[in-house]
């Protein structure tokens, strides 16, 4: 089995062609948020192929992330569109007040433009918690559930990982471990959660190795 162990920070012409080529081949990662937090573990290809990843521990791995291993093949991950909550609002002020509330309960968060609405407004996007919701409704938001590569805010003071590509939202915060919240979320957050690891990242920039076709 291939053991990929090395994160590419810039990729030179023949590198971006032969990653063209595995895409069209099905030969990528398509790896949603839960996984990519992970430094070690085994996944299988689109196309079937059973591989490994071992990396240091530097943070989250976020879609469009190249990976090589010894022998020089490389390894693309995509993020897998999972399903998450996202969150719209009458206003500015208000998305932002929204914002302000989840941040403070330490949330994973990604900020975009609504991926239904193009660049006519701005959401928000967590995984889905019915508390959350609720909370959110109550401030007056909209809610509603859909499917989008999740690629959570990073806190702001992370240098982060070099990226091979140049995209222009920064998003990424990760949580290590999936967490239940049960009927209240005025509380201390006792669970652990992990903030780090930064991603620029435009979810309407075509990846390395993908074409506009589809």
């Amino acid at each position: 089995m291939k053991i990929f162990n090395t994160r590419l920070s810039t990729l030179s012409d023949v590198q971006k062609a032969q990653l063209a080529e595995q895409y069209q081949a099905d030969d990528y990662l398509l790896l949603d948020f839960d996984t990519r937090q992970h430094s070690r573990f085994r996944a299988i290809t689109v196309s079937g192929e059973a591989v490994g990843v071992d990396l240091p521990r530097t943070g989250v791995l976020k879609g469009d992330d190249v990976l090589i291993n010894a022998s020089g093949e490389l390894m693309q991950v995509i993020a897998k569109p999972q399903a998450v909550t996202k969150v719209t609002a009458d206003n500015d002020f208000l998305l932002m007040k929204g914002a302000y509330h989840l941040g403070n309960r330490h949330v994973p968060l990604m900020f975009d433009y609504s991926f239904d609405q193009g660049d006519a407004g701005y959401a928000l996007y967590f995984e889905n918690d019915h508390v959350l919701e609720q909370m959110l409704e109550n401030l007056g938001l909209h809610t509603e559930y859909t499917s989008v590569p999740f690629e959570p805010e990073t806190g702001a003071y992370q240098t982060g990982q070099g990226h091979a590509h140049g995209h222009s939202h920064s998003h990424a915060h990760s949580h290590s471990d999936s967490h239940s919240h049960q009927e209240s979320h005025d509380h201390s957050h006792d669970e652990s959660h992990s903030h780090g690891h930064q991603h620029s990242h435009s979810h309407h920039d075509t990846p390395v190795g993908r074409s506009n076709d589809g």
